[in-house]
């Protein structure tokens, strides 16, 4: 018997070293430690949480304290993270949002569910929620001045290009009607304070303006954020027939590169720091008197290096505004500076390192296109 465990234990080990399963099969985090009996998948911690929730479909094993028997390990043998991904991930639309590790748990969650509980992938042209080009329904809405949140009604139409939600479920008229390319949406469970909670954000004159919604379902609020991209992929297959899918899937929804809060001065860098909070989305740096502001209180443009953009750590020698903070950001631009502060070096550290992200990319036509729009409107 003892001899029959550690044969079981040399054959788990070596497969558990295949290349292919030295990342978790549902979430990519590296070195996973717990696997799928049911399934064959070597998966994480977290993953294996969410997997414990569905045991009709996974039943799931620690690899370092668990006992796994021989038929077990066979199992395991036999399927591992590339053949079980042959079969459920066979058919993943383009468009469909893959999360990672760094995702938040309804992503994540719903991935799962999307790929062994619903089999939403294992065949070809399959009829999905999210896929028809049009979704309606209601999402919780918060409003914009008092806070609370209503349902409201939310139509989305791939013919039409557009999102529009309305305040009464008979009205005629939406309230807003946005174009689908000019939309972004990103899960913010923590801010919005629901873990359903998304952030609809698009541009209305060339400014941000924010929308935050829920639902009580995982499943439904995924499938809403996954429509938007499936609505937003066909419309640019659309606008731009010789981009490639993988560079159209580059140009749907993107998370946030950084969020938080810093200090500010205004242009003249006599005037108080003020405690703002800043959200970088690629070269827009928006700053907001409160997380869940509807409109930015105003905004930044983060060029390249080669158009004259730097970013550097510290404040510049005799700056004489008032501030609490003492670790300094200041960006460089071909038109001024701009002086920020941070609570701690770990944060002075990552906003550099965001910044520095995006400085160091080339512009695009698009880019020029938007900062002209920018100076022509401020």
């Amino acid at each position: 018997m003892a001899g029959g465990n550690e044969r079981s234990m040399k054959a788990l080990k070596e497969v558990w070293k295949r290349a292919e399963n030295s990342l978790c099969a549902d979430c990519g985090k590296p070195d996973p430690d717990w696997a799928s009996s049911t399934l064959g998948v070597f998966i994480c911690l977290s993953c294996s949480g969410i997997h414990r929730n569905i045991p009709s479909i996974s039943k799931v094993k620690s690899l370092k304290m668990d006992y796994w028997d021989d038929a077990q390990v066979q199992f395991l043998t036999k399927h591992g993270n590339a053949v079980t991904k042959a079969i459920y991930e066979a058919h993943i639309p383009i468009y469909y949002y893959q999360p990672t590790y760094n995702d938040c748990q309804v992503l994540r969650e719903q991935w799962i569910r999307a790929k062994y509980e619903r089999k939403e992938f294992t065949e070809p042209g399959k009829q999905l929620p999210y896929s028809d080009g049009v979704k309606e329904g209601i999402l919780w809405k918060r409003g914009r001045d008092n806070g609370q949140f209503l349902p409201r009604k939310f139509l989305l139409s791939e013919r039409e290009g557009c999102l529009k939600y309305f305040t009464k479920q008979d009205a005629k008229e939406p309230k807003i009607n946005v174009k689908i390319d000019v939309i972004n949406a990103t899960f913010q469970p923590e801010k919005i304070g629901n873990p359903n909670g998304l952030q609809i954000t698009y541009l209305k004159d060339n400014k941000t303006r924010n929308i935050f919604v829920y639902h009580e379902s995982g499943k439904e609020v995924v499938d809403w954020f996954n429509a938007i991209r499936s609505v937003q992929f066909h419309y640019l297959k659309v606008a731009f027939p010789i981009a490639s899918d993988n560079e159209i899937k580059n140009r749907l929804t993107r998370n946030f590169l950084k969020e938080g809060y810093m200090e500010k001065t205004g242009p003249k860098q006599r005037e108080a720091f003020k405690k703002r909070w800043f959200t970088l989305d690629h070269r827009r740096l928006m700053y907001f008197k409160d997380p869940l502001d509807a409109f930015a209180k105003g905004e930044v443009f983060v060029g390249s290096g080669e158009n004259g953009y730097s970013v550097q750590k510290g404040l510049p020698s005799g700056t004489q505004g008032n501030f609490s903070w003492h670790y300094g950001i200041t960006i460089v631009t071909p038109d001024r500076e701009y002086l920020f502060t941070c609570e701690t070096e770990t944060d002075q550290l990552e906003w550099v390192r965001a910044f520095t992200s995006v400085i160091d990319q080339a512009m695009t036509p698009q880019e020029y296109a938007s900062k002209c729009l920018d100076a022509v409107s401020s």
